[in-house]
């Protein structure tokens, strides 16, 4: 159910991923029946829901019982129905790290007719994630594969788990991909002791007493969060219904407040670690000797940091939320997301300029303004100080905090976005200033569509027998060219020419890509350039003595979309423009007979301009293609399937060329 606080970049997905060994399970007494709460759950009948699932969750109930000091043991019940032969895959699990205690993980298996089985020690099996080479961590999770889990088959699981003593707050996951017929949350809390419960997606419902400052909330019924044949969709984690409850110094009636007391805690939590070593401010001094302004100051800073310190992530307990100390940082030359944004935050408070963490998550929509929490989140950025007198064009990332103070939000984790732009997938997010006092929850900015995209020019040659030649040049910036030079780090050039033989293959099948380069700048704020060169043996298709030419080779904008009813938002993934500029000379003896209507699409969220003409015997194809906005609620879904489909049909559009009949010879 738990949140972790880690705030290293994807560390969920690379915890889920890797297997440590099969670990030694609590041991649970021999031939111990089901506990009678399971067997009254057996009488539980499955309604129906859509999507037919291969499983469901009669129950899930959840306990938190919180001492005087804040910290909780948590229990969990839960009763799972195997519905298809694929619900066997279906098991219960328990995460736990060093700061924790898992005290007790039993589970039970009541066959369709009638037979019980208990789960023996190798039946469970535990999770970590110290294989992967980027990813040392103390976080374990014990997973169940139940034994006789046939259809028709309930498997039972109980747990107890001593969380950790910093965890003052609770995320109720309450939907996943299989549907909830019950599930519950208590929160049993000492005398005196508030909280403060916020939910993401989900209509608030209001707990009942079940003692003493002891609260129940209780849904019935809750659908499975299926996204696998929904195009476009944004991230499951942001839409999945969770509510977070807060029993700690964060429990307060305000959800403003609440955010800021999660800022003083995380700043209290990093004092001193950013502090300066010499060495680090002599790094500083050397690296910005000579800059001539703000900006100046905080590339040299920043690239350095991006090209110099290796991503790698070390935690064990509140490491999860606790940087390392920058003077480890520095001397390492290693560290994962916090302990980046710890050595900018140093280096540049060497050089008299303010930064502040920033927890985030690299999911949009993930973190909710709505639903104050700091467990919520997986990254961490860094949000840099703009002096009043500062007014850089350059600087496009920028947000005001609530005192009129503008920051310029930064990730170091990601190598290849310079300063000054910010990756795609943060744009649009909200994120926590943790600023002391001025803590605050804050939007990330949305940039204009000239901060990202590509420049694309091409020149081609077209023979009489239908086959193409040509060089394509391509500039990219922003995002798009970050993510082109990720992938250029971490590929060989064999790689390279494989994946850029796949892209063009897409276009132009059965082509030979002839030669390619890619340039790349040392300056992260200076474009990304391709240059190559194809031939492909049937481009033009025959009709006679017609030739069908499409007069743009390369390329393809269109999203996929459908016809389904739509009850998800639409995520366009990110701003920019992209430009199209392609020159096609015909074969001799062949004229245009006929050219695609021009094409002009303009919406509140997107562009699109394409026209096609001939001169000289060259066909010249142009397109510019504009996203301004990064996502669409549900009910503009007709709207984007309009857009969509008006590109797709532009795509597939055809120039018909004619053959000129030769000129008769004159009589002798």
């Amino acid at each position: 159910m738990r949140s972790g606080g880690s705030s290293s970049l994807r560390s969920a997905a690379l915890i889920a991923a890797a297997v440590l060994c099969f670990g030694p399970a609590a041991r649970a007494a021999k031939n111990q029946p089901p506990p009678q709460w399971a067997l009254d759950l057996l009488k539980t009948s499955v309604p129906a829901f859509t999507g037919d699932p291969a499983a469901v969750i009669l129950s899930d109930e959840y306990v938190e019982t919180v001492d005087a000091q804040g910290r909780a043991t948590e229990r969990e019940r839960e009763a799972i129905r195997i519905l298809k032969p694929q619900g066997r895959e279906r098991g219960c699990a328990v995460s736990f790290d060093v700061d924790e205690k898992l005290n007790y993980f039993r589970a039970w298996t009541v066959t369709a007719d009638g037979k019980q089985f208990q789960a023996k020690n190798t039946d469970f099996v535990d999770f970590g994630d110290t294989t992967i080479p980027i990813l040392l961590s103390t976080v374990k999770t014990r997973v169940l594969h139940p034994p006789a889990a046939d259809i028709g088959a309930t498997v039972f699981c109980e747990s107890e788990e001593l969380l950790a003593p910093y965890q003052q707050e609770t995320v109720w996951s309450m939907q996943v991909n299989i549907p909830f017929v019950s599930e519950a949350l208590e929160v049993d809390l000492p005398p005196g002791r508030n909280y403060a419960a916020h939910w993401h997606r989900y209509s608030p419902v209001a707990p009942t007493q079940v003692a003493p400052n002891h609260w129940r909330w209780e849904l019935k019924n809750v659908p499975a969060l299926d996204l696998s044949n929904v195009p476009v969709a944004p991230s499951w984690s942001a839409l999945a219904a969770r509510m977070t409850v807060t029993w700690g110094d964060a429990a307060v009636p305000d959800k403003s407040r609440e955010w800021k007391a999660f800022g003083e805690y995380y700043t209290q939590l990093q004092e001193h670690r950013a502090d300066p070593t010499p060495d680090i401010a002599a790094e500083a001094q050397k690296l910005t000797a000579g800059a001539p302004d703000f900006y100046s100051r905080l590339k040299d800073i920043t690239q350095y940091i991006q090209k110099n310190i290796q991503y790698f992530i070390v935690e064990r307990g509140i490491g999860g939320l606790q940087s390392h100390f920058a003077g480890d940082v520095f001397r390492n030359r290693y560290g994962d997301c916090k302990d980046k944004t710890t050595l900018l935050i140093s280096m540049l408070q060497a050089i008299g300029i303010q930064a502040y963490y920033m927890p985030v998550d690299d999911r949009r929509g993930v973190i909710d303004p709505d639903d104050p929490s700091l467990a919520v989140g997986n990254h961490m950025i860094t949000a840099i100080q703009i002096p009043a007198t500062v007014n850089d064009p350059r600087l496009l990332a920028v947000v005001k905090g609530t005192t009129g103070t503008r920051y310029l939000i930064f990730d170091p984790t990601n190598e290849r976005t310079p300063v000054g732009n910010l990756p795609d997938y943060e744009q649009g997010s909200y994120a926590l200033l943790a600023a002391g006092a001025d803590s605050q929850v804050v939007a990330l900015p949305v940039l204009p569509p000239t901060a990202n995209g590509e420049e694309r020019t091409g020149t081609f040659a077209l023979a009489a027998d239908g086959s193409l030649s040509g060089t394509v040049e391509i500039s990219s910036t922003g995002p798009t060219g970050a993510d082109t030079r990720l992938a250029l780090k971490y590929t060989d050039p064999t790689e390279q020419r494989s994946e850029l033989e796949k892209a063009v293959a897409s276009d132009l099948p059965g082509v030979t890509l002839v030669s390619y380069k890619f340039t790349q700048p040392a300056d992260l704020d200076q474009p990304l350039d391709l240059t190559y060169k194809i031939a492909v043996p049937q481009y033009a298709h025959t009709a006679g003595p017609l030739l069908l030419v499409r007069p743009r080779p390369v390329g393809d904008d269109a999203m996929p979309f459908s016809d389904k009813p739509r009850t998800e938002p639409i995520d366009l993934h990110a701003t920019g423009r992209w430009h199209d500029s392609f020159d096609i000379a015909l074969p001799p003896g062949y004229a245009v007979d006929e050219l695609p209507d021009p094409v002009a699409l303009d919406t509140d969220f997107a562009s699109y301009h394409s026209t096609t003409t001939v001169k000289g015997g060259v066909l010249h194809f142009d397109r510019v293609y504009t996203v301004r906005k990064i996502g669409l609620p549900a009910s503009r879904a007709a709207d984007f399937r309009s857009f969509e489909g008006a590109i797709v049909e532009d795509q597939q559009e055809a120039v018909v060329l004619k053959k000129q009949a030769a000129a008769s010879k004159p009589a002798l």
